[in-house]
């Protein structure tokens, strides 16, 4: 007699942020949360990186329900816990539809799309400038 075993399913998310990209994988799980092989207070040392992350699961009453496999890349740390903020809330939405007005409301499924202005020519900076001299 042949044993059906039963597949792992996986919900995908990817968050963006700045230059930061967050690939998140969400699966049904006891809150185990590895980002980039690391734990959770490993990866994260600010308070507020640490609990971008973990915001969309409380608000959603999915935290220590869930597991979290994350691929994250680019940018700085609090780009990286926007974009895995973002990244979550995207698969909390595929892993059950209905929590999308509750993430929704709280305005965690928009993208931040502010992004660093480029620098210009003739300028020290984006707006900086080099002192200006009439004579």
């Amino acid at each position: 007699m042949a044993s059906v075993a039963t597949a792992q399913q996986y919900f995908w998310g990817t968050g963006r942020r700045k230059t930061a990209v967050a690939r998140v994988r969400l699966s049904e799980g006891t809150g185990q949360i590895r980002i980039n092989g690391r734990g959770l207070e490993e990866y994260f040392t600010e308070p507020k990186d640490r609990r971008a992350v973990l915001v969309p699961m409380e608000l959603t009453g999915t935290l220590g329900k869930v597991d979290l496999l994350v691929n994250a890349s680019g940018g700085g740390f609090t780009g990286q816990g926007g974009a895995l903020m973002l990244g979550v809330a995207r698969a909390l939405r595929k892993y059950r539809p209905d929590l999308d007005k509750a993430l929704r409301d709280a305005g965690l499924l928009s993208r931040d799309s502010r992004m660093k202005e480029r620098k210009k020519y003739g300028h020290k900076g984006a707006r900086k400038s080099f002192q200006f001299s009439k004579r």
